[in-house]
């Protein structure tokens, strides 16, 4: 496709789109569920907070959002510093294999970097084999590390 692409930072009238990407990541994510309220919930919260995260996003021209990522900062004890945390990561199935997941990433990067991080890390659902190759094609390195939750 020849289309042209713009990365930028979401804002508040947005969420409707990245709510539906949204729904489109977590039908592919075994540990997450599609939920619109809560999702709504999320990004707004996560917009209205930009000096804690930022979620990036690709548009066309007509106002399309077709990609998404969110960004957030921690305090890492080991770094002794921030470190940003990569969640939600998605291009639309019509516009993936193009570079755009890759611009979304470094500028989500980026974003951290200027807000003192100095490490950023993701998790990837270990059965999107697709997922895993294409961090691993990024240079992402693997961890020894595994996720644990709880709900409360």
């Amino acid at each position: 496709m020849n289309t042209e692409i713009t990365i930028r930072d979401a804002c508040e009238k947005d969420v409707p789109q990245l709510v539906d990407l949204l729904n489109d990541l977590f039908t592919i994510e075994v540990d997450f569920k599609p939920n619109i309220e809560r999702q709504t919930i999320g990004l707004k919260m996560l917009v209205a907070q930009p000096s804690y995260g930022v979620i990036k996003i690709a548009s066309i021209t007509d106002g399309l959002i077709i990609g998404m990522v969110s960004a957030q900062l921690v305090i890492s004890t080991a770094q002794g510093n921030y470190s940003a945390w990569i969640e939600d990561m998605i291009v639309a199935n019509a516009y993936r294999h193009q570079g755009i997941g890759k611009q979304l990433l470094q500028s989500a990067i980026e974003w951290a970097k200027d807000k003192g991080a100095t490490r950023a890390q993701l998790l990837v659902d270990i059965e999107n084999e697709r997922a895993l190759g294409y961090y691993q094609h990024l240079g992402w390195q693997s961890t020894q590390l595994n996720a644990r939750r709880i709900f409360f």
